[in-house]
């Protein structure tokens, strides 16, 4: 989280989904307000897990442009998103039923 927070992304949310899902144990989702931001965010989480955990992403999704960005680390999932575009998925009511860990508004 301190990694999404050092890049200024906004309205960054932990939602535990272990109890929900099996696709992973928990969310990341953040707002990022321009896709330059978005690609800045992307690449720092990316270097920062990499550095202090050793792991690269199963997967990489979207595009900065696009307004959306996903990161697959298998448990755990980051979503990187323009405002517009966060607005328009509603992940948090998709996974209302999961339990909120931290909310950095």
């Amino acid at each position: 989280m301190d990694v999404i927070a050092g890049k200024l992304g906004s309205d960054i949310l932990l939602l535990d989904i272990s109890d929900i899902t099996l696709i992973a144990d928990y969310f990341v989702i953040a707002t990022a307000e321009s896709s330059r931001q978005l690609k800045a965010i992307v690449e720092d989480v990316q270097e920062q897990v990499k550095k202090e955990y050793g792991k690269q992403p199963l997967s990489v999704e979207g595009t900065p442009e696009s307004g959306w960005m996903l990161l697959d680390y298998g448990s755990i999932v980051v979503h990187v998103f323009s405002e517009a575009q966060r607005s328009r998925y509603q992940l948090e009511k998709l996974w209302s039923d999961a339990r909120t860990i931290v909310r950095i508004a």
